[in-house]
This record gives C-alpha cells, structure tokens and sequence, in this order.
C-alpha cells in the first residue's frame, strides 16, 4: 500500500515538474507528441517521461528470473506483461488483452491507477496522455529487454480507462 503511493506521488510529480516548465493542455492520443497542437515543449516532456519509463522497463526486466525470460511466441511475453510485471508495478492485472494475430495487441485497463485521481469528471480527460507516457515506455523497456522492439502508445476514452496499443514489427 504504502509503495503504491509513493508510486503515485513520484510520478505525478515526474509530470508537474516537466509540465511546469510548459504549461498547457496534454496532447491527445499519439503520445509521443506528433499531434499539431502539440508545442515543442510538451513533445520533449513526453519524450523524457517515456524515456524514464523506458529505463525502469529495462530494468524491471533485467531483475526476472533468467527462466522467466524463456517465452516462445509473443504473445506470451504479453501476457506475462499483463499478469505478472502488472501486478509488480500496480498491484493488479491488466484487465483484457486483445491481438489481431499480426503483431498489434491492444492492452486495457479499465481502472488504470495513475488515472484514478483524476477520473472524477471529464475536465481532466485532456491531461491524462501525459500520465500514460511514462507507462508506456515502461512497456516499451520490459519488452526490449526480453528482445522484443516494439513501438507502444496509449490512449483515453473515458477516466479512468486506458488502452495501451503495443505494435511489434515484423522483421
């Protein structure tokens, strides 16, 4: 409980501190700030946040178990992602997992908790992209770490629910 917490507390930090230096509406869907409305700013937070979330990826995944890291198809890295390093990070599983077969799975959770502060009423929908982006660049690291290169982004319909779209291109 108490870790949970401080989780929150420091990433919510994380997010004012870069903001606070350009303040402004979060962008919309694409995260990685391709979006015109997008300023320059708020692209370089969103890349520091996804890059901070990319390191503990990384390193969340050099601390398995090397028989952990034996998976054989894909889709059993994500599910591992949603059960296991889910409830490592945020003490609950991912709440569904959906894939087209052909390298794009849609991750989701239904009550996301870095959403749920702000999940009281839609005047906050347009901040939360910037809450997610260092999540996803904490898929992005684990899944590099167990050798997956992947390209991940996130996306809010309604608080606190959020879809993590995870592409893994085919070499």
């Amino acid at each position: 409980m108490v870790d949970t917490v401080l989780f929150e507390f420091l990433h919510t930090e994380m997010v004012a501190e870069l903001w606070a230096h350009d303040p402004g509406p979060g962008v919309s869907a694409g995260l990685r700030g391709e979006e015109a409305g997008a300023t320059k700013g708020q692209k370089m937070s969103l890349s520091v946040l996804e890059g901070m979330g990319f390191r503990v990826g990384q390193a969340l995944g050099e601390r398995l178990p090397r028989e952990m890291l034996a998976f054989r198809e894909e889709l059993d890295v994500l599910k591992f992602l949603c059960k296991d390093l889910w409830v490592a990070v945020f003490q609950k599983q991912m709440d569904s997992l959906r894939t087209n077969h052909q390298g794009t799975y849609v991750l989701q959770d239904n009550s996301f908790p870095l959403l749920l502060p702000m999940a009281s009423g839609l005047q906050y929908l347009e901040e939360a992209p910037k809450f997610l982006a260092f999540t996803c660049g904490l898929l992005r690291g684990a899944l590099c770490t167990l050798g997956i290169e992947s390209v991940v982004t996130a996306s809010v319909a309604a608080l606190p629910v959020c879809k993590f779209q995870v592409v893994i291109p085919k070499s």
